[in-house]
């Protein structure tokens, strides 16, 4: 599809907020996405389920363009990726334009990445304040709401360390929300903390997905994709197997592998 489609010229609320047409990644010869295609609506929660090395996590990187794509399209809100296309062929977009790409996407990792120099609220401001360019006092405001927000008003002061794994990951999904992105990805969010730390997190990612945040979450929290998705979609060995609502998904799966991967599951 050409980048003169004239639905990419404006916003668009009608248009998929994400959109992947058989992608595919290779890491050498092991070629770990194998086409994927999906939509994701304004709006809607997506979650991603599957067995480890099954390419989530790669999926969720190759949409803002940390992996590169070896073939296919993605593309955000209407836009292209990582890439321009003239003549039916795909160009890499200059470094400082993928980065501008990435500042709309926020992205929430297994471990939280936090600067363990700078205290919870500078760790929020820096990326709006160096990348944005906003003006400290603005960014200190919005922090302060966005931390309110996730359940930390009382924790603008102190460093990552003194923090718990739950709290720390709250800052890191406060920090993402600090640059204002319009798709939020989270890839096993919950994956590195202690069991009795979950909840605090998937509660604060539940506010978000009420708000109308459009996110895609790779998970392996069931009741959480239970209860807060629009899709669910199971993907092993880099295909999508089956997709739909994710209590279909869950209940009444379709196909072998699915009805195999949720049995050691629930």
């Amino acid at each position: 599809m050409s980048q003169t489609n004239p639905n990419e010229a404006s916003p668009n609320p009608a248009r998929p907020m994400v959109r992947a047409e058989g992608v595919r990644k290779n890491f050498g010869t092991l070629e770990v996405l194998k086409g994927i295609s999906l939509e994701v609506q304004r709006g809607q929660v997506l979650c991603i389920i599957g067995p480890s090395g099954s390419g989530k996590s790669t999926f969720l990187r190759c949409i803002n363009h940390l992996e590169k794509i070896n073939a296919g399209r993605l593309y955000v809100d209407g836009e292209l990726v990582g890439y321009r296309e003239k003549n039916d062929k795909l160009y890499e977009l200059h470094p400082r334009e993928a980065a501008r790409q990435r500042r709309d996407i926020g992205m929430v990792f297994q471990h939280f990445n936090l600067f363990p120099h700078r205290t919870v609220l500078e760790n929020v401001i820096e990326a709006p304040i160096q990348v944005k360019k906003v003006a400290k006092r603005d960014a200190e405001a919005t922090a302060q709401d966005l931390l309110a927000r996730v359940g930390l008003s009382d924790k603008a002061g102190v460093y990552p360390a003194q923090l718990s794994g739950g709290q720390q990951q709250r800052v890191a999904i406060a920090r993402a929300l600090a640059m204002d992105p319009k798709l939020m990805l989270f890839d096993e969010p919950t994956s590195a903390l202690d069991p009795e730390l979950v909840g605090e997190v998937l509660g604060a990612m539940k506010r978000l997905a009420s708000d109308g945040m459009t996110m895609v979450v790779v998970t392996h929290e069931m009741g959480f994709a239970r209860e807060v998705a629009d899709q669910l979609v199971f993907m092993d060995g880099g295909v999508v197997v089956e997709a739909g609502p994710p209590r279909e998904v869950l209940e009444n799966p379709q196909h072998e592998r699915t009805k195999t991967f949720l049995s050691r599951l629930l």
